[in-house]
């Protein structure tokens, strides 16, 4: 089966409140600020060496810069594979800034927009993130560190929980982005979850990725939602017990999907090749969700089969958004066996 490693760096943030929000089954420890430097016009911070359980195909860095004005910014990493350490590759620039490239080289480590992807699989791995201008604190940096098994698609076993996230639909926005934001209106709706409401439409702007001419890079959404105080980070699920762990402690995951038609009963979106989905909780073979594709807020939550959605997100990817408020999350009591 896969493992998940999720390695944690922050500048200001308390690891006790950290271990809460992580996955024991994947959380590997804090670290603490890290070595950071100046590089020119800007700030290079450097984290790792970072060795995972088991060798990792798939990587998915984050930052949440809890500032309301945050720096732009990149992920850089290098893998030890076969023996060898790679070369520096360079994710998208997340902000409207333009980083100098990095010198092109053939290797191990390749880019897919939001994630990287090893073969042969990492057994150690370093991160930089390039800041244009200064990385104020608070912030966290987060890397989730996965293997090539398959996935345990096990029920939870803990009883039924619901979390009250507010519904929100992306088809009331602008029609001329609305069937584009389904991850900012799914970030909005855990916003307001955490007593930050926020319209759509305004972390539609903050994520927008003009170079790519998207709304949904990853890293995007993880940034938008710290500049309102709620941090985050990105983690490939391995299974339904570490979703049903984030879900018990008061904690929704944004989950990407991906299915044909026929293969989610009820969906909202007949088929998608992407959609983001909050995930609210689960009770007898099912699991609720907020869908933003549905046409409007009262028709939002749903509750879906929970081996269906295994294939849609587990089966396919099982990467999740985990946002959470440092000032509450202690506090928040889920409602339980609903």
């Amino acid at each position: 089966m896969m493992t998940t490693d999720l390695f944690l760096a922050t500048g200001g943030l308390a690891p006790s409140m950290l271990a809460r929000v992580a996955p024991p089954s994947c959380w590997r420890g804090v670290d603490g600020a890290g070595a950071c430097r100046r590089d020119g016009a800007d700030t290079l911070l450097e984290l790792g060496t970072w060795t995972p359980r088991w060798p990792a195909a798939h990587l998915l860095p984050s930052l949440a810069p809890l500032s309301a004005a945050p720096p732009a910014f990149r992920f850089e990493l290098s893998i030890r594979a076969a023996g060898e350490w790679s070369p520096w590759v360079a994710t998208l620039t997340v902000g409207d800034v333009e980083l100098g490239p990095l010198p092109a080289a053939a290797g191990p480590l390749t880019v897919d927009v939001d994630e990287l992807h090893a073969s042969p699989p990492a057994d150690a791995i370093r991160l930089r993130v390039r800041c244009r201008g200064a990385l104020a604190t608070p912030w966290l940096a987060a890397l989730s560190a996965a293997g090539a098994g398959g996935v345990d698609s096990e029920a939870p076993a803990a009883p039924g929980v619901r979390l009250p996230v507010p519904s929100l639909s992306q088809m009331a926005e602008d029609p001329a982005i609305a069937l584009r934001i389904c991850s900012p209106t799914s970030v909005a709706m855990v916003l307001g979850y955490w007593g930050r409401p926020t319209p759509a439409a305004a972390v539609a702007a903050d994520v927008f990725h003009r170079a790519t001419d998207r709304y949904g890079v990853w890293p995007a959404a993880i940034r938008a939602a710290a500049t309102r105080g709620v941090a985050g980070y990105l983690l490939r699920f391995p299974d339904w017990s570490a979703a049903a762990w984030c879900l018990a402690r008061g904690i929704p995951i944004i989950a990407s999907i991906r299915y044909a038609a026929g293969e989610l009963t009820g969906a909202a979106v007949e088929a998608t090749t992407g959609h983001l989905v909050v995930l609210t909780g689960y009770e007898n073979g099912f699991v609720l969700v907020n869908d933003p594709g549905a046409p409007t807020g009262d028709t939002v939550p749903r509750r879906y089969r929970r081996d269906e959605l295994t294939r849609a997100w587990l089966e396919r990817a099982g990467v999740g958004y985990v946002l959470f408020d440092p000032a509450r999350v202690a506090a928040v009591t889920p409602s339980t066996g609903a």
